[in-house]
């Protein structure tokens, strides 16, 4: 887990990702990495998503994948046979944290209160999903969650509501690993072929962790 931590945190920010079609998968892995960002998050919010990682695995190995939108067991395992390196949940569900723990399958549950980031540290969780981290209250809202917490080192993916212009906001968060980014590729992008468009708000996504981090 740790390694995986470096490699998210290393990168900063997370493509969050509803690709409907097989046929998107390595156009949208080539767009990503000519970007800089060897990262995406693969959503289970279409049923393309378990293929989709299938391929990216086999034919892309240099993008880290996730699967996000883990809301059952069944997703669970087929995220891990799809080859996922790890997963992600919208909220906190203690029999997937548990099902997961007993796959050995790197997963970060989605939290937005102190009771329920409580409950995902109990069961073990090194890294959770802010979510929905506009409507939640913000970065001020993540610290404020997390203030009890902080000596338990937890870290954090915001995602919902969280913008190219607002990355530097989350990312003065130390607990914060990386940003979810649900406006760098979008299903319309994907659906219409605009690559080149995914590949240049990656690299400007890239360039604005770079300069939050003083890079």
């Amino acid at each position: 887990m740790t390694d995986l931590l470096d490699r998210i945190g290393a990168i900063g920010v997370v493509p969050v990702i509803a690709i409907d079609s097989i046929d998107h998968a390595l156009p949208l892995a080539d767009a990503l990495l000519e970007g800089g960002l060897p990262l995406a998050e693969i959503t289970f919010r279409t049923k393309a998503a378990a293929d989709v990682m299938h391929i990216l695995r086999d034919k892309r190995p240099d993008l880290l994948v996730g699967a996000g939108t883990i809301l059952d067991i069944a997703s669970l395992e087929a995220a891990k046979a799809a080859g996922a390196a790890f997963g992600l949940a919208p909220g906190f569900d203690a029999e997937i944290m548990t099902g997961a723990a007993a796959r050995d399958f790197p997963f970060a549950p989605g939290i937005m209160t102190p009771s329920e980031l409580g409950a995902a540290m109990k069961l073990g969780a090194k890294l959770c999903k802010f979510f929905p981290a506009g409507i939640a209250g913000g970065p001020a809202a993540l610290s404020g969650v997390s203030a009890p917490f902080a000596h338990l080192g937890p870290r954090f993916i915001p995602t919902g509501g969280v913008t190219e212009s607002t990355i530097a906001e989350w990312l003065t968060i130390k607990s914060v690993l990386a940003v979810g980014g649900t406006w760098i590729a979008t299903t319309k992008d994907m659906g219409d072929g605009r690559w080149s468009d995914i590949t240049a708000k990656a690299r400007a996504a890239v360039a604005r962790v770079r300069a939050a981090r003083g890079g």
